[in-house]
């Protein structure tokens, strides 16, 4: 019988804590696996191990720019294929939709700024920010991950609350959003979703969400303004960042899991949306069989 995830902090085992191997790793359930990145599944991702094994990766601290498992040589560790959207990788999208926390363990490697000397370290517990797709160093598919850091408000209140059922008021270091953009995206669109026209009605009045088409934090660096911006409802905002729609040069949309399309984008005269940002989401979002759509 398969052992269950455990998700978030593992009791006993506070952030700074130092491990000598993976052994010790895998028999205190930090992370589990000996050899693995990524300890996940189609059920979500728990911890990830950074250890320097993949050229891609990016680690400024608070923020980890993580690369997926999968198409090295094990002899050389070069990428000799495109990586799948399987096994390790799947499962940190997952915590990424159910905003599940992963479990950050940095290994001792050269050149590792906020590595340990030695050994292992557990490092804290971070969001699943964002993911996507993009060409290796390699010249092979990766898939790319950016794990923002969870820091707490108080720790000696997190500690005197039970991990299981622990909840914790947070801040991270997220980039800064201009509300006037968004808003004015709403406006134009009378709060109606670009996708399929709903305009949801609450008590306090219309709802809908300005959706980035390209990110804003880094790698993307998107710009802030209009033309970098869509009116969506929550279901196609999620269905947009997530890369299940995508939206070709002739403003249709199309459902990129089964290459189906959906129907044209509605659109005013008003918001001018950039063409470039958009095949920057098909390059790096939409399947990658659909970045030339």
């Amino acid at each position: 019988m398969a052992r269950q995830r455990e998700y978030g902090e593992i009791p006993g085992y506070p952030e700074g804590t130092e491990f000598t191997n993976r052994k010790e790793l895998a028999d205190a359930g930090v992370h589990r696996p000996l050899q693995g990145g990524i300890s996940g599944g189609k059920d979500g991702a728990d911890s990830i191990a950074v250890s320097g094994g993949y050229p891609d990766d990016e680690d400024f601290g608070n923020e980890i720019i993580y690369t997926g498992q999968g198409g090295r040589d094990p002899a050389t560790g070069k990428q000799v294929r495109d990586q799948e959207l399987v096994l390790g990788n799947i499962g940190l999208v997952r915590s990424r939709l159910d905003n599940r926390l992963v479990r950050v363990i940095r290994g001792a490697h050269k050149g590792g700024k906020h590595a340990p000397e030695r050994g292992y370290r557990y490092d804290g517990l971070f969001w699943v920010d964002d993911y996507w797709h993009d060409i290796g160093r390699d010249g092979y598919r990766i898939w790319r991950f950016r794990l923002v850091k969870l820091v707490p408000d108080s720790d000696s209140a997190r500690r005197s609350v039970p991990a299981s059922t622990r909840r914790t008021e947070s801040v991270s270091s997220r980039i800064v959003r201009d509300r006037t953009v968004a808003e004015q995206v709403k406006a134009w669109h009378n709060s109606a979703c670009q996708v399929c026209g709903t305009c949801l009605q609450t008590v306090a009045g219309p709802y809908a969400e300005g959706a980035h088409i390209q990110g804003l934090g880094r790698p993307h660096n998107g710009p802030d303004d209009e033309s970098n911006m869509l009116c969506l409802c929550p279901n196609h905002h999620v269905l947009f960042d997530s890369g299940a729609i995508h939206i070709d040069d002739d403003f249709v949309v199309w459902d990129s899991i089964e290459q189906t399309r959906i129907g044209p984008l509605r659109r005013v005269s008003e918001h001018r949306i950039g063409l470039d940002f958009l095949r920057y989401h098909r390059q790096h979002y939409a399947s990658p069989q659909d970045r030339a759509s």
